[in-house]
């Protein structure tokens, strides 16, 4: 069992930034690739951006490109996802998920083990 914990959310306006933190605990951290994905009200969850377990390979939605990144700190179990030139379209509960391999990451059925979510409002 792997246990993701979200933390960072908040009320931020347009143009702001966040850092998104999940922490892991469980399981040895390295051994999983990690996602980001997030869930607007209404809508279906969508992929934000994933990291393979070494941290030297990630990808990310075209809708977030240039403006997100995420790293992981494997030392300290925790992967991040800086949230940089908000927008009110960015507003959603995001989510951080595990996974054994780098495969289908963007697909949010291939990951095990979820976090409970934190919630990001931009406001125009």
């Amino acid at each position: 069992q792997v246990q993701l914990v979200e933390s960072g959310g908040g009320l931020v306006q347009a143009g702001g930034s966040l850092r998104l933190s999940c922490a892991a605990s469980g399981r040895t951290f390295s051994n999983y690739a990690m996602g980001w994905f997030r869930q607007a009200p209404g809508k279906e969850r969508e992929f934000v951006a994933a990291i393979s377990w070494s941290g030297g390979d990630t990808n990310y939605a075209d809708s977030v490109k240039g403006r997100f990144a995420i790293s992981r700190d494997n030392a300290k179990n925790t992967v991040y996802l800086q949230l940089n030139s908000l927008k009110p379209e960015d507003t959603a509960v995001y989510y951080c998920a595990a996974q054994r391999d780098y495969y289908g990451i963007a697909v949010a059925t291939g990951y095990n083990y979820w976090g409970q979510g934190t919630q990001v409002t931009v406001s125009s």
